[in-house]
């Protein structure tokens, strides 16, 4: 399995199908069903305004919904799997009845992704690779879901308290090589794993920026790559000013990571992300 700028690995993303070969990549509209995420916390804790703001974004060209019920904002403390349950089956339930894509449930926890994925999601979103629950992956295996793991130091409580390694890049892509491989031992098809290398989780400035320059090492790995660098606070600081709008940022490193071969870009802001690849595809495609 193999990966480059303009050639996706083959990935089983709804009902069967696979992810096609295309000039861009594809899309994840986040939405957080939570009263204190860092960007919308608040605005779509309810199901009406949460479904009727996944409307909006594959409106506006999403390719995926992510959909979570735990705030995992640095500082932010465990949200109860009920309580999980509680803010995002009904929402899941709701998209699925009104659009047949793909659809992840953002979550560590196996008792909330069972319930999403009976309520029709068919991704699991998990920031711990699979650290945190043991029955995730074998619930993947059995059900035939996807699975996305990612990278993160420490919880997120503690995960930026002070972030530390030797090497981010070697550490970030051995730690998912192995994941991937535990996950493949428990039964998870090659073609239903994703990884992210977790922007900003357990991660300083430094950290983000040489993740994301060494981006296509990640890709090399032969999966497809998640990147979620969506208005995180590098963003603004690397700007100079961390209460400034993060937008521009933000589409300059969609703009980046596709570049360099990523399959899936997480974004809050899905119409000016997709506007933004579009006009970056165009450019990319050579004339005839």
């Amino acid at each position: 399995m193999s990966a480059s700028s303009n050639s996706h690995p083959q990935l089983k993303v709804s009902h069967g199908r696979l992810f096609p070969e295309r000039g861009r990549p594809w899309i994840m509209g986040i939405l957080n069903c939570t009263p204190d995420s860092f960007f919308d916390g608040g605005r779509y804790a309810d199901p009406e305004p949460a479904v009727a703001r996944a409307e909006q974004m594959i409106a506006e060209g999403a390719d995926f919904i992510d959909v979570g019920g735990e705030s995992t904002r640095p500082g932010s403390e465990p949200v109860h799997p009920l309580e999980q349950i509680r803010r995002t089956i009904p929402v899941i339930r709701s998209i699925r009845e009104r659009w047949d894509g793909p659809i992840s449930i953002d979550t560590t926890r196996a008792e909330v992704a069972t319930q999403a994925l009976e309520a029709g999601a068919n991704w699991i979103n998990d920031i711990s690779g699979w650290r945190d629950d043991p029955d995730l992956a074998p619930l993947a295996a059995r059900t035939g879901a996807g699975m996305i793991l990612m990278h993160m130091l420490g919880t997120p409580r503690d995960m930026q308290a002070a972030p530390q390694y030797s090497d981010v890049v070697t550490e970030v892509a051995a730690f998912l090589k192995e994941r991937v491989k535990e996950c493949r031992r428990a039964g998870v098809a090659a073609d239903r794993i994703v990884i992210d290398p977790g922007i900003g989780f357990g991660k300083n400035l430094e950290h983000n920026l040489a993740l994301l320059h060494h981006t296509r090492r990640f890709v090399e790995l032969g999966y497809p790559l998640l990147i979620g660098a969506s208005r995180k606070s590098f963003i603004g600081r690397l700007l100079g000013d961390d209460r400034a709008d993060r937008l521009e940022g933000s589409l300059v490193v969609a703009a980046w990571a596709a570049l360099q071969g990523a399959s899936i870009i997480r974004v809050h802001d899905v119409g000016p992300t997709r506007r933004a690849l579009t006009m970056w595809s165009a450019l990319m495609t050579t004339p005839e």
